[in-house]
């Protein structure tokens, strides 16, 4: 029978090792995965590279895994805002890596590594700093620039609802990059709100089919 369910935050993220890469989540705060990120902060795994669409807001959630010092470096399109300062402050220290994704890149080079292909060109970027030692061509008369997909080891995501096969619904923008991140890692973990009876999910609605998910455990389990 499978029944791809956790029963507890802890267990869900237990064997992600030192030096993995994970993606996360999340359009700042909309759809981060905020259990998960704290389990994975107990649980002390180091030298991550995380993949977000952000670099962490405030002091909880990612920049909490930052102030931690448990990522090398991140890979993100959005690293500065207001309240960014926990990354701010260990990338002035030169503390972090940054690599800098225009947020469309970022979405496409994650989708490509879940679908298989080995590369895009994309127009983005060109001719700036981004494009420096990537492969760049003509095509109908406009330059693009060579872009690479982003694998990834493990992606914590946040759905609102899943049953045990790990099909999953969100809930409104919420939905963001998790489908994506699915497709993308060898192992996917998400932190739903609530866990339904196989056959409740209508299967017109499923965004997430089960068979790019590997753990469903839900946001207030324990051990």
């Amino acid at each position: 029978m499978i029944d791809k369910i956790f029963p507890s935050l802890e267990a869900a993220v237990r064997d992600i090792h030192e030096g993995a890469t994970v993606m996360i989540g999340g359009f700042g705060n909309a759809g981060m995965p905020s259990a998960l990120i704290d389990a994975l902060l107990e649980q002390g795994a180091r030298e991550l590279t995380i993949v977000n669409n952000n670099a962490g807001n405030g002091d909880t959630g990612l920049a909490a895994l930052l102030k931690a010092r448990r990522v090398r470096k991140i890979i993100c399109s959005f690293p500065r805002q207001a309240d960014s300062h926990v990354f701010d402050g260990l990338y002035r220290a030169g503390e972090i890596e940054l690599e800098l994704t225009p947020q469309g890149n970022l979405a496409e080079r994650i989708r490509a590594a879940g679908a298989g292909i080995g590369g895009f060109f994309s127009p983005t970027g060109y001719g700036t700093l981004l494009a420096e030692g990537k492969e760049t061509r003509e095509i109908n008369g406009r330059q693009y620039v060579l872009e690479s997909p982003i694998h990834a080891d493990f992606a914590l995501i946040k759905a609102h609802r899943g049953d045990r096969w790990g099909n999953l619904v969100y809930r409104k923008t919420a939905r963001n990059f998790g489908p994506i991140m699915a497709m993308a890692a060898k192992c996917a973990i998400a932190q739903v709100s609530e866990v339904v009876p196989l056959g409740e999910l209508d299967p017109e609605s499923i965004v997430t089919p089960g068979i790019f998910v590997q753990r469903v455990v839900r946001e207030g389990a324990a051990a």
